[in-house]
């Protein structure tokens, strides 16, 4: 407000004194144009001139003299040598009249202070001049006081003063409005850095648009901050919970074993050992899921063969679906009779990708796994490939296919089915991610449900 108000004072003082000053440089060069109009009107008068022996001149000259005392005026004389042999009126040099501009029929003018004046040479004519015995001219001096700009000064305060005040009422109404949302901006972004992180800056209809943007960019800030908090407590949950189940299984048949109560020792052993890989790829898989959001996760993207891949890593899968009495249906074009375009991918992530797509799919179908490969190449142009991995499991409620590929998220399991960490497919987004593939979920793909993820590849380009 202060920087404002002594804005609007800066520029009302230097407006207004320029104003002022223009004004009264303005007043003098009128009063100046006027003298000499007025002197060179008396100068050339026919009177001057009148009369064969100059009487008529000489008379002439006495009256205007006597009416220029009158008018504070007065004649000067100048010889022919150009000196000015009668005193000047008063508050003007000698030099400024420029007796040699007189001698020569110029009309002179000027000013000193507030005193303006203007001489014109006196046509006389020839007898007058003999008469008088003049050997130069004669020149009417003509002076005008110009006072100062008094009154005006008194109108430019007050006008001044008016303008302040107004400027000063706008400042304080524009400042209140700006420094009140920072204010307030500034006291939720407090309370949210000390954890409340439920606070939100109030906007207003009448609020600046920048402020506006400012009060919607925190509150979007606040709102990630406080989901990120509800991400990382539900984090939290999840991984207490699903290391707490394998982690109470190896604590009670090692206690058992300890305690003689377990008759078969090595199924006791089975068990410890496959809920101690469980808790290792639980770890191995949280562990993954951050090298891939920092980008820390080594690739090595370039052209492969996708057939190859997704052929050896399903048939790696075949025991597994056999032992839950699921049927494996692999689906790879033969690369003999329809070879499918290479892709740029990492082959090691590739399989992992997919690999993990599988288990998720024999841990939720009920008959049948089918994994399939599907050339998009047109011909003649560029394509890639689409990677499907289905099941005939109970589905995915609608509501949920986005939520699949979240962290810890799992759908009804079906019975005997290995409980699996809810990280898989977090980790086939983000492997999707870093090799420029997509991953989507579609449900129901039958009239009894059932699931199927789609990763779309794109081409290896030459």
């Amino acid at each position: 407000m202060v920087a404002f108000v002594g804005l609007v004072a800066m520029v009302v003082v230097i407006a207004g004194a320029g104003s002022l000053v223009l004004t009264r440089d303005s007043a003098r060069n009128q009063a100046t144009s006027q003298l000499v109009t007025e002197a060179q009107s008396l100068s050339s008068g026919k009177a001057f001139a009148s009369g064969k022996n100059g009487k008529g001149s000489i008379v002439v000259l006495k009256i205007v003299r006597r009416v220029l005392k009158l008018e504070d005026a007065r004649f000067v004389r100048v010889t022919r040598g150009g000196v000015l042999v009668t005193a000047a009126p008063p508050g003007i040099p000698a030099s400024d009249l420029k007796p040699q501009n007189l001698l020569v029929g110029d009309t002179v003018s000027g000013r000193n202070g507030n005193l303006v004046f203007a001489a014109a040479p006196i046509q006389l004519s020839e007898a007058a001049r003999v008469r008088l015995k003049i050997g130069g001219v004669i020149a009417v001096v003509l002076t005008r006081q110009v006072g100062d700009l008094g009154p005006s000064w008194s109108y430019f305060i007050l006008a001044g003063g008016a303008a302040l005040l107004i400027a000063a009422l706008v400042a304080w109404q524009m400042s209140r409005r700006m420094v009140r949302p920072l204010i307030e901006a500034t006291d939720v972004t407090g309370r949210i850095a000390a954890g409340d992180l439920e606070s939100r800056v109030l906007i207003r209809d009448g609020d600046y648009t920048e402020f506006s943007s400012l009060g919607r960019s925190i509150n979007e800030m606040a709102q990630s901050l406080q989901d990120g908090r509800g991400r990382e407590r539900h984090l939290l949950l999840s991984v207490s919970h699903d290391l707490r189940t394998p982690l109470t299984s190896i604590r009670g048949f090692a206690e058992a074993i300890t305690d003689g109560a377990i008759e078969d020792n090595a199924q006791a052993a089975e068990v410890i050992i496959a809920e101690s890989r469980r808790l290792e790829r639980l770890v191995g898989d949280l562990l993954e899921l951050t090298k891939l959001e920092a980008r820390q996760l080594s690739m090595h993207i370039g052209p492969t063969d996708i057939n190859e891949v997704v052929s050896t890593t399903s048939e790696g899968f075949r025991p597994m679906a056999e032992r839950g009495g699921l049927l494996l249906d692999v689906r790879v074009p033969s690369n003999d009779t329809a070879p499918v375009a290479l892709v740029s991918a990492d082959p090691d992530r590739m399989a992992q990708l997919l690999a993990n797509l599988i288990e998720n799919a024999i841990t939720y179908a009920t008959t049948s796994v089918v994994v399939s490969l599907r050339d998009t190449t047109p011909a003649g142009s560029p394509g890639g490939c689409v990677i499907a991995v289905e099941d005939d499991g109970p589905g995915i409620a609608t509501g949920d296919l986005t939520r699949v590929f979240e962290r810890f998220y799992q759908a009804d399991r079906g019975p005997n089915r290995q409980i699996g960490s809810g990280l898989g497919l977090a980790i086939v987004t983000e492997l999707a991610a870093a090799m420029g593939a997509t991953v989507r979920a579609e449900s129901p793909i039958t009239a009894n449900g059932g699931s199927r993820f789609v990763v779309t590849m794109a081409p290896q380009v030459a």
